[in-house]
């Protein structure tokens, strides 16, 4: 299925209330009720990035933290990556991501991208040029490794 999604990147104090709202929900949906994690979603990195909203008729769907150098690692990075029960199999996940890279390039120029990946989705990362930087980590009692994506030729 070949969806498109509405996306939208803004800096936090261009966030809505309501997609600021949304944003928080989906990321809790996700990350703490689906995923069983009780953890501190607001780190007080979100007022310091950019955040790509991807929506169908309003709903937000999809959606990711882009995140400068030097705030969760050396390199710009990726965060918060995240689909919606109701968007996923369809896509939306290899969409935000191209998405993601692209506003990273555009954002800071082509260069090396970091991220914190659960480690069962390291085959799905892969497939985006991104390979295993760092060795198997819990965090929130679910394994993670630190992938990178090395500036892509031009």
């Amino acid at each position: 299925m070949d969806v498109k999604l509405e996306w939208v990147l803004k800096k936090f104090d261009e966030l809505s209330n309501e997609e600021l709202y949304q944003l928080l929900r989906l990321r809790s949906e996700v990350f703490v009720v689906e995923q069983g994690c009780n953890f501190m979603d607001m780190d007080n990195k979100d007022q310091k990035c950019h955040h790509l909203l991807g929506k169908k008729n309003g709903q937000l769907l999809a959606y990711s933290r882009i995140v400068p150098q030097g705030v969760s690692y050396e390199f710009a990075s990726i965060g918060r990556i995240v689909v919606s029960s109701q968007g996923r199999g369809t896509g939306l996940g290899v969409e935000l991501l191209n998405i993601s890279i692209s506003t990273v390039e555009e954002l800071y120029g082509k260069t090396i991208i970091r991220i914190g990946a659960q480690i069962y989705l390291k085959k799905f990362y892969q497939s985006f040029g991104f390979i295993q930087s760092g060795e198997i980590y819990l965090e929130d009692d679910i394994e993670h490794i630190e992938m990178t994506r090395q500036v892509s030729p031009a």
